[in-house]
């Protein structure tokens, strides 16, 4: 019998895409045709998959992955080249002044009061109410002719914080002799980018409909960035949710500033509880590995997970009292229940590891479609306690849940946006804990400082001149990297002159007169690696941005903001800005190097503390720049990217 024809490039590249799509979880294994998603041998009777049921599923997956992908606004042509010209010729502030260092509760773009009434006229997207009787279309017409009502509101609140800052921009920069205005020096303003896909919103939705005790969780780097007041004002909706703060990536923000910021937001916020983990250890390092090249796990320590617990108790406590307006009504309290599980084996909370495994199957409880703070005292008690884990992307979600179960439950990546339905997880049999995906909140924040922060994907992000220029005026980056001026990388022309005791040569007054710009930097990162573009041999500086923008967001270069209560005189290591230097004496970019050494890969690197609520670990994201080079992947989060590739994530999760 004749062998068959082996399948086509296009036919191997489809079943690739197919197969990749599953592993991100953006399509359900269950739709994947069996001839896409089984290896058959060569010599099987079976017919090869034919190029049309291909180019379906493959389309399938696509259209899937889209519907939940997060979708930003883009950046203009003239934001990115004006930004760029400037990074070139802006001198960057040095030293740094000890108040960069403190979070500032404004921008600093306009008049604080204006942009404070701004900025609680943003909010987040509220479901619309809605009736039993409607159907699934009329439900969703009405949701989506308020998200498109609340896009156009949100739009226009961001142009005029830009106009407005252009303007005072302009003002500053004053007119010439002529009576022109000149060209500000100051960079261009940027916008504020915010969730723009309806059906990540509706993921929120539902996680704060099931929730009965809600888990915010805050990058103690900087927590006011991840608690806009559009999130607080949406937040106290749900009266009958108990919120607790949950600082995340401790280890990278120290523990002086994470229980400064623990006190400031308790004193803010005294309602809520605030509690500290962290998320991941160092393991010993595997045999033959290099000593640099460390390994981290999941693993939350017992102390942390304690005051976790301690302060779920607590929650779970005030929700098995009556409210106050019960408490005075006497015929209303007899008839009273509590809507939450009376009885939870906390011990058993306490106990729960990678060993403990529930397997349950139950019915999520109908939402209440009129009121969300409308009491039913028919109503049944609640099988278990429900525990919704929420916050933006890359802060730490994920990261949690693998650390409590103590291992992998659900997919992590250091590149925001991997987590894309909410997962149900039962922690024990009296508690449901659910994962929202990551949602960039509506906040008039510089872009530049989302990307520091790690929350929008560093890969597409196309204005690398713009964050570094920023970055450097918080951080001092030449000398954390260990960069020389490439105006004196070259060694000058020979000066055959005599020179006497005590005169000054002619190179040393340059090093001493040298002023850093945001491009300055990013060439000489890329002269020190020996980066080049392919076509023009020149410094690839948008793979040199894109490694220090990855290593700052993921804390291998360590930095924290302090809180804004903080008296900047109070505050040592002047000139460092918010940059934490390594207590051993060795700057960052020995860390750096781990994952940019040749032949170091995800694989052999593993994570830390990253969200995990993110995009894709096997494919670089193309960036919107030419010339972008490899980007650098790996260091304390490859972790959690190890996964087989013909097998695939073996997902824990239940979708719901």
């Amino acid at each position: 019998m004749p062998r068959k024809k082996p399948a086509s490039a296009k036919q191997r590249k489809a079943q690739l895409q197919i197969k990749r799509a599953v592993k991100r979880g953006d399509l359900d294994p269950e739709q994947v045709p069996a001839s896409a998603s089984s290896r058959r041998h060569p010599h099987s009777r079976s017919a090869a998959p034919s190029a049309e049921g291909a180019r379906s599923s493959n389309a399938a997956a696509v259209a899937s992955a889209r519907r939940l992908q997060s979708a930003f606004v883009k950046l203009s042509p003239s934001l990115l080249d004006r930004s760029k010209e400037l990074a070139a010729n802006v001198p960057l502030p040095r030293p740094i002044s000890p108040s960069s260092a403190i979070w500032r509760t404004e921008s600093g773009r306009i008049d604080g009061e204006k942009e404070a009434d701004m900025r609680s006229q943003m909010s987040c997207l509220r479901r619309p109410k809605w009736r039993y009787e409607m159907t699934k279309n009329e439900v969703e017409k009405n949701e989506e002719g308020v998200f498109a009502k609340w896009l156009t509101k949100m739009d226009d609140q961001v142009d005029e914080w830009v106009k407005l800052a252009e303007e005072q921009a302009q003002a500053r920069a004053g007119v010439d002799e002529d009576g022109k205005p000149k060209q500000s020096t100051e960079m261009p303003m940027s916008p504020t980018i915010f969730e723009r896909n309806l059906e990540v919103w509706r993921q929120l939705w539902r996680v704060t409909e099931l929730s009965q005790i809600m888990l915010l969780l805050l990058d103690s780097r900087c927590p006011l960035l991840h608690l806009p007041s559009s999130l607080s004002s949406y937040l106290s909706n749900f009266t009958q949710i108990r919120l607790i703060f949950v600082l995340t990536k401790v280890d990278i923000s120290g523990p002086e500033r994470a229980e400064a910021w623990a006190a400031y937001l308790r004193s803010r916020y005294p309602t809520a509880r605030v509690v500290l983990v962290e998320a991941y250890i160092q393991t010993a390092a595997s045999e033959g590995a290099t000593e640099r090249k460390r390994r981290f796990e999941p693993h939350i320590p017992q102390t942390f997970k304690e005051r976790l617990v301690v302060a779920l108790i607590e929650a779970h406590l005030e929700l098995l009292q009556p409210p106050e307006r019960i408490r005075n009504d006497q015929e209303r309290l007899q008839k009273w229940k509590p809507r939450v599980k009376r009885e939870i084996d906390w011990d058993a909370v306490l106990k729960a590891g990678p060993t403990s495994h529930v397997s349950q199957s139950v019915k999520d409880p109908q939402p209440m479609a009129e009121d969300q703070n409308s009491e039913d005292d028919d109503a049944p008690e609640p099988d278990f306690l429900t525990v919704g884990v929420i916050g933006q992307p890359n802060v730490g979600k994920s990261s949690l849940l693998n650390a409590l179960f103590g291992t992998t439950k659900v997919r992590a990546s250091s590149t925001p946006g991997k987590t894309k339905h909410f997962q149900t997880l039962f922690w024990t049999s009296d508690i449901r804990l659910v994962d929202c995906p990551g949602l960039v909140m509506p906040d008039l924040v510089p872009l530049e400082m989302q990307v520091l922060s790690g929350i929008l994907p560093i890969a597409r992000m196309p204005a690398i001149p713009l964050c570094i220029h920023f970055a450097s005026q918080l951080l001092p980056l030449e000398r954390i990297l260990g960069l020389v001026h490439p105006s004196v990388a070259s060694p000058p022309p020979p000066d055959k002159r005599t020179w006497r005791e005590g005169m000054q040569r002619p190179e040393e007054s340059r090093m001493k007169e040298v002023n850093w710009t945001g491009m300055d930097i990013l060439s000489a990162y890329a002269d020190k690696k020996g980066w080049v573009t392919a076509k023009a041999g020149r410094p690839d500086v948008n793979r040199a941005g894109n490694a220090i923008l990855r290593a700052l967001a993921d804390g291998k270069i360590r930095w924290a903001f302090w809180p804004p209560d903080v008296d900047p005189t109070t505050l040592k290591m002047v000139g460092n800005g918010i940059w934490m230097p390594v207590l051993s004496g060795n700057h960052e970019d020995s860390e750096l190097d781990e994952s940019e050494e040749e032949g170091s890969s995800d694989e052999e690197e593993v994570g830390k503390d990253k969200d995990e609520d993110s995009g894709d670990d096997s494919e670089t994201l193309p960036s919107d720049d030419e010339g972008d080079g490899e980007v650098v992947r790996g260091g304390r989060f490859a972790l959690l990217n190890i996964v087989d590739e013909e097998e695939g994530d073996k997902d824990h999760s239940n979708d719901d």
